[in-house]
Formats: C-alpha cells, structure tokens, sequence
C-alpha cells in the first residue's frame, strides 16, 4: 500500500490524515492545536505538526506529503532565513488603514483604484492580505522591514522547512495562495514586483509559484512535496468540488466559494479573485465572523453547543425580529475593520435564550447568503451549495441554511476537506497523472426548507444602520 499525507495547518489547529494513495481510504490521523491569536511566530505552527505527525503515525512510510494552510498570513524571513517577527495572520485588522492607502495610491483616489486593483491582481486588498502587511510593516515597524529578505505565507514556509529549508532560493508557493496575497496576478498567472515597490519600498524574495501538481522538492526521509494550497483551495479539491458548485465553510472565517473557469473581476471588493489548486479559479467571499458566533452566543447563555442548537430551532424564523450583526471582531465582507457586534429589535418579548440562539444562527448565515449574493451577480450559477466545517455540525445551521441561503443544502459527511484536499495533491503529485485521483467522496446529506425572505430583509436593513454608523475604512 502507497500512502501519502495531507495537512491542515488552519487558524487554530494542525490536522494530519494519511490514506492510500490508490483509494483514498483514512489510514490513520492526528492533530495539535496552535497557538492562539492574530500575531503567531511560525514555530508554533511547526510545533504544531511534529505533535500531530507524531499522533498520526509518522510519516516514515509515507510517500507524499503536502500541506493546506491559511491565507495571506505574512512570514518574514532574513538573509539567512530565520524568522524576522511572528507572523500577522489572516484575521489580523490593523492593516485596515495601509489597504485604504494602497488602494488610494494606485490610481488617486479610491474608486478609480479598486477597478485599477482588480485589472492589476484579480482583488481588492483588505487588511487581510499580505500587502497590506507588508505596508503596515514598513511603516510601523521600519527595522524589521529592512531585515526582511524574503516573504512567504505559511503553507510556503511549512513546505520548505519539511524540505530542509536549504535557502531562501528554494521557498515554493502555489496559485492558490499566491493569489491572497495581492501582488500576484490571478489572470496573468504572475507576480507584479511593481506593487511590492508601491507596498514596502523593496523587493524581498519570492516563492516560485508551482503548477497544481509540480513537486516542491522531497523530504529529508525522501517523501515527495506537493506543491501545498490556501486552506479554501484545498478543501474544493478535497470535496472534489467542480464547475457550478458554491462552497460555503463555516470555521474560524465564513467563506463562500465558487469553482469558475474564468478568473473574476469584482471592482467592488466584496468577491476577491483567488486561484484554485487545479488550474482554475476560486471566486470567494470571506467573512471574518462564522463558528465563533455560536461559540460566543453559546459562552453569553451558559450552554453547550448541542443546547444552543435546540434553543435556536425552538424558536419561530425571524426570532420574533432580533437581529443579531455579529461583527465580533471587526469584518472583512462588508469591509469595516473596526465594527462591533450589535443586536436590533430587541424587546421584552425577545429577551430569552431562545430568541438570541435563533438570532445569533441566522446572524451568521445571512452574511454567508450577502456573499452567495456576490457570487452570483460575478457569473456563478449554483448547481449545489456544500455546507462544510465546524460550524456545520450543529443542527440549528443545518436545518436552518436552506431557509436564509434560499436554496437547498448538500451537507458533506464531517471530515478534515482542507487536509484531504492536501493528501489528494500528494497523490496527484506522486503519479504525475494529468489530474486528481478520483476518490470515492463522501456521503451527504440533502436540507431543504421554504425560504424565508423577511429574515434576509431585516438582516439588510439592520445591517445598513450598522454601516451608517460605522467607518468603512474605504
């Protein structure tokens, strides 16, 4: 039996599956958490891997490995390729005031440079990417900058430091992520060094963007390297997601994803135009509030998730007009870096736990059917919606998706997509056939409910007081 290796280095946690490289079919696993936090130097994530390799078996027997990471995350290396600072992450928002200047500079002013962004990469930047990082760096933070001799993200830094991390010549990197960083073009399939200049006044060393199924190198043990992918990337191709299939991943981030042969081009921000990990595209909304909704509201009324669960469906769609904006740590899709949570409509009638699980559950889910919205005014046209991640184990989220998304859901057996889609690469990789092994995929399970317009409606409208209210950072 040929085995190959997947990994999930997410936000919270380091998830490793080994399976058969010929059926596909989970021989062993393991897992470690990471450490908490926007701000994480790269050791902990390495940490994090040798404890799940560990757990998983080792990978003495492996044959290919590749890594699944989350985006845009900035890792900064010296001349001899040591860690400059830790690494701001994804969901780290003090860049917020370096992306409205960066799209300010491009063109003048800022409408004209959000068309001139999308032309020039695909995207608009948030403080999410990494240029926007990277300004804020050479602004704040000038000593580091001028150390910083190379820039990767950290599925691009795990791969090389499995491949023995022999100089900084050698860092790879793949579409995917490339495509989250803001200065690699999505349709031209290339970096644009100009907008490094404009971001951080040099030019550091990049990783070589690989094709979807180019080694990276081996192993110390000889194991052949993926190329590796953005988490979202991965998890498509573990799913074995296709043209007119919308994933929609409620974990640390919401996002809303769309397979597309056509890169997208959206002025308006709101759908940013990444790369997928076979050659296509990956048109995406992300929100920076999704499973930590529920882990808050569920903290707020002192119960478990199972509880919260049945609180939420206890109660009438709507939640008798409480309207839960969950931007509990700023957001990214709509983009107010600095908004707050706020519940609306709340009388004495909905004052009780129920109404708040119920608000919280269609809270979430509302701003992932804004970004189903986004994808179909750039081109898709939904031929399934697969709900995944953590947040898709509860109930209330299952039962009550198709009402709020209004079209029926396909929720996927749980399962680790983002390191499956990892271990599928490493098979790809190994064979060096002309596509993916076609694994048998997971069973699922179909949700249908009537749509519920008016909760979707007063969502907006609360929604728009919010935006009122708030700086848009724009």
């Amino acid at each position: 039996m040929t085995l190959v290796a997947g990994v999930d280095s997410s936000t919270q946690s380091c998830k490793v599956v080994i399976r058969d490289a010929d059926t596909g079919v989970l021989v062993r696993e393991g897992r470690a958490p990471h450490p908490s936090g926007t701000e994480v130097h790269p050791d902990g994530w390495w940490t994090a891997l040798s404890t799940a390799v560990a757990a998983a078996g080792g990978l003495d027997d492996v044959a290919a490995i590749s890594v699944g990471g989350q985006q845009h995350g900035m890792v900064c290396l010296d001349a001899a390729g040591a860690v400059v600072r830790p690494a701001l992450l994804w969901n780290d928002t003090r860049s917020a005031g370096a992306a409205v200047k960066l799209v300010d500079e491009l063109a003048g002013d800022l409408l004209s440079g959000q068309q001139a962004w999308v032309d020039a990469v695909g995207s608009v930047p948030v403080a999410s990417f990494t240029i926007t990082k990277l300004r804020w760096l050479a602004e704040h933070e000038p000593a580091h900058a001028r150390a910083t001799a190379a820039v990767c993200l950290p599925h691009d830094w795990l791969t090389w430091r499995l491949g023995g991390a022999a100089g900084l010549e050698t860092l790879t990197t793949d579409r995917s992520d490339a495509s989250g960083t803001g200065y690699w073009s999505t349709a031209q399939g290339e970096y644009r060094p100009d907008l490094l200049d404009l971001a951080f006044g040099s030019r550091p060393v990049l990783p070589r963007v690989l094709g979807p199924s180019a080694a990276a190198g081996r192993t110390g043990a000889g194991a052949v390297l993926g190329p590796g992918a953005g988490d979202n990337a991965a998890a498509a191709l573990g799913l074995m997601a296709g043209t007119g299939d919308v994933v929609v991943s409620i974990g640390t981030s919401g996002v809303v994803t769309a397979v597309s042969a056509l890169p997208p081009a959206d002025p308006s921000g709101a759908v940013a135009g990444f790369a997928d990990a076979t050659g296509q595209f990956l048109p995406l909304v992300c929100t920076l509030n999704a499973a930590r909704v529920l882990d808050a509201t569920a903290s707020m009324l002192g119960v478990g998730h199972d509880e919260l669960s049945r609180l939420a469906l206890s109660c009438d769609a709507g939640a008798g007009g409480l309207v839960m904006i969950p931007y509990l740590e700023g957001e990214r899709t709509p983009n107010l870096p600095d908004a707050t949570g706020s519940l609306q409509g709340w009388t004495l009638g909905t004052s009780t736990p129920a109404h708040l699980a119920r608000a919280a559950v269609e809270g979430l889910l509302c701003g992932l059917a804004d970004g189903l919205d986004a994808l179909v005014a750039q081109g898709a046209a939904p031929r399934r919606v697969l709900l995944i991640g953590g947040g898709a184990q509860s109930e209330a989220v299952r039962r009550i998706a198709p009402a709020v998304l209004g079209v029926p859901v396909e929720v996927p057996e749980a399962g680790e997509y983002v390191a499956d889609g990892a271990a599928r690469q490493a098979a790809w990789t190994l064979r060096g056939e002309a596509g993916p092994p076609a694994w048998t995929t997971a069973t699922s399970v179909m949700h249908e409910a009537d749509p519920v317009p008016a909760v979707r409606e007063r969502y907006a409208e609360a929604r728009a007081r919010v935006q009122d209210g708030t700086s848009t950072s724009r």
